[in-house]
């Protein structure tokens, strides 16, 4: 991919030059030769290093550099001028540029620089990715041969930029592996972006996901970038895909086969280098059956399913698990007694690793450091009709038809959210439900 570069200058000959000459030299280069064009520029498009004259026609540079450096702080700017004014020279570094360069400008001297603070700009962008990747959730894949696979699986996500489907009941951890993927990709230096696409619908979601430009409904004072753009060269994961509206669905497909898109109230074509994870807690395959999620969107965000399977189906590693959980917590399984891991390995967690890791933090948290939790503080489980009973006096049909009303007894007695905890359709509930009341008169 060629590096992008922003040009500002106001002299046309100038910018024919240096268009010409690093167009040769394997840069994509756009032009602007004032700073609103340039605003325009920075609006549509993710350039890798700027190039900017101080004196133009509607502003000072130095200001343009200090509206960039609060976007970004990590992208080069080198400062050109016809004034080697050395007062202009210190405000100008001062403010955030790298280098300043007074004319006439050697292009081939340029070109040296350019290469450095490139090479500087995405050491910069690696850096602070990993910053914010050493402050994520952490993840334990276990060692089930279930979870084994996924990791397996996983492992061969991070190698490619095919797009990955993550399926899972609620808590647990499809987005720590969507981000374990990306930071083990080649796109880790660059942005990690996800939207839940249940907590948006409609045009809503579309206005996040594409962007929207100035006039394009009541409220919108001003072209808006959407995920799309800031996720260029980086990872978009769509968390909860199942409940994304089928007009969205249609939009986001052409999206995947053309890798190019409009903003809402826009008619310009906007390119986007971006790796696409999806995640979802529902039976998509399922949703396909019932008319709730195209098929032809499915083959394209599938080409790797990953399954993370429940906790209560790989209670064998709970000990582990919470081993792990406690030392993220900057505790050790040491606090955990006989008794404790005991009601621990009986209850059925629906929630997940997401509902084990709040239970532990609000227990450490309620117990003075180093002193072993106490027991009262996980009686709430064992009232709860959340527990499984003893595997060996009941048959697999009684378990799994506990667990169901526990669940439909933990959501209120509400079926769909029920159904998406359990990740299967109200279809397969209700009959489930009714088998259950059947052999329970």
């Amino acid at each position: 991919m060629k590096p992008k570069i922003l040009l500002i200058e106001d002299n046309e000959a100038t910018r024919f030059g240096f268009v010409r000459y690093f167009s040769k030299e394997g840069y994509a280069v756009a032009e602007a030769s004032d700073l609103a064009k340039a605003k325009k520029c920075l609006d549509g498009d993710n350039f890798d290093a700027i190039i900017l004259d101080i004196n133009l026609p509607d502003g000072n540079g130095i200001d343009f550099i200090e509206a960039v450096r609060t976007a970004d702080q990590n992208i080069p700017i080198i400062v050109i001028t016809g004034s080697g004014n050395i007062q202009i020279a210190v405000e100008a570094m001062q403010s955030g540029a790298d280098n300043f360069l007074t004319k006439p400008i050697d292009n081939a001297a340029l070109s040296v620089f350019l290469r450095k603070y490139l090479e500087i700009g995405a050491m910069k962008r690696h850096i602070s990715a990993q910053k914010r990747l050493k402050t994520s959730e952490g993840i334990y894949f276990g060692d089930s041969p279930a979870m084994q696979q996924a990791l397996d699986l996983a492992r061969i996500a991070a190698t490619s930029d095919s797009p990955v489907l993550i399926t899972g009941e609620t808590g647990t951890g499809k987005g720590m592996l969507s981000k374990w993927i990306h930071r083990n990709s080649q796109r880790a230096s660059n942005e990690f972006v996800e939207i839940n696409c249940s907590g948006l619908r409609g045009e809503l979601l579309a206005r996040e996901i594409f962007g929207n430009a100035r006039g394009a409904f009541t409220s919108a004072d001003q072209d808006r970038k959407g995920l799309l753009d800031i996720a260029d060269r980086g990872t978009l994961l769509l968390d909860e895909i199942g409940d994304m509206a089928l007009e969205v669905q249609a939009q986001f497909l052409k999206v995947l086969e053309d890798k190019k898109y409009r903003r809402l109230g826009d008619v310009k074509l906007f390119k986007s280098d971006f790796r696409l994870l999806c995640a979802t807690n529902r039976d998509i395959h399922d949703l396909v059956r019932q008319g709730l999620f195209r098929q032809d969107l499915l083959y394209r965000i599938n080409l790797v399913e990953i399954h993370i399977p429940p906790l209560r189906e790989r209670r064998d590693e709970l000990p582990a698990i919470i081993s792990y959980i406690l030392h993220e917590l900057g505790s050790s399984e040491s606090v955990i007694s006989d008794e404790v891991m005991k009601i621990l390995h009986t209850y059925s967690w629906p929630g997940n690793i997401r509902e084990l890791k709040n239970v532990l933090e609000r227990a450490l948290l309620l117990t003075p450091r180093g002193e072993i939790l106490r027991q009262v503080l996980f009686d709430g489980l064992l009232s709860s009709r959340k527990t499984l009973p003893v595997i060996g006096s009941n048959t697999v049909q009684e378990v799994e038809e506990h667990h169901i009303l526990a669940v439909l007894d933990q959501m209120d007695g509400d079926i769909e959210k029920t159904a998406k905890s359990l990740n299967i359709s109200r279809a397969t509930l209700y009959r489930r439900l009714k088998k259950a009341k059947s052999s329970n008169p």
